[in-house]
């Protein structure tokens, strides 16, 4: 990634990390939780990594339920507030996923990956495949619809973020290189140009 986007993107989640953990997970990011997690028992023998895990709201959710739970985040301030919540949290970002090869039964990243420049993704998702046991799935959720790539200049954000977007028939292409696409759902958001997208990723 480069290290402009990179540090931006830091700067820009730190700044709003406290206003970011005051606001409640919408039904529909909790259905696609639900219905991800309905694949895993609890307890230690389901190790999860919640990729990009922001303040560690959806963390928190998973480890409630018994299951074994690891954050990482670009943003320290982010991930101060997962340490506070009492999970596993360490500042990370998507290119160096330091952990174990084949350590989790399953990876979650809502909202994270559409950062990733579209020159890296397959990159990052190697990345993300290596971490992940065979036959483990992975959780890949991002607003898309249309293709586009940038900064996002209406962003309300300081400095602005910067965001890859892919129609349906791209982002299959992509994430079918890496993983078994399980299964890919739209869903429409009111009031928003994009939409998103809700992949279910297996390693084979």
């Amino acid at each position: 990634m480069n290290l402009q986007i990179k540090q931006n993107l830091k700067n820009s989640y730190d700044d709003k990390a406290v206003l970011r953990d005051q606001s409640e997970l919408p039904a529909w990011k909790l259905k696609e939780m639900k219905d991800f997690l309905v694949f895993f028992d609890e307890g230690e023998e389901s190790r999860i990594l919640d990729l990009g895990a922001g303040t560690g709201q959806h963390s928190l959710y998973m480890k409630e339920r018994g299951l074994e739970v690891t954050c990482i985040d670009l943003s320290s301030n982010m991930v101060e507030l997962c340490l506070q919540k009492g999970l596993k949290a360490y500042e990370m970002d998507f290119y160096h996923i330091h952990f174990e090869d084949n350590h989790f039964n399953g990876i979650w990243a809502m909202n994270t990956l559409l950062h990733v420049p579209k020159q890296d993704l397959l990159q990052v998702l190697e990345g993300v495949r290596r971490v992940l046991k065979p036959g483990g799935l992975f959780y890949m959720g991002v607003y898309g619809g249309y293709n586009s790539e940038g900064i996002w200049d209406e962003d309300t954000y300081s400095p602005k973020r910067f965001f890859s977007f892919y129609d349906e028939v791209s982002m299959k292409e992509m994430v079918s290189q890496v993983f078994k696409l399980e299964s890919f759902k739209t869903v429409s958001l009111d009031g928003m140009e994009l939409d998103f997208q809700g992949m279910i990723l297996r390693k084979e």
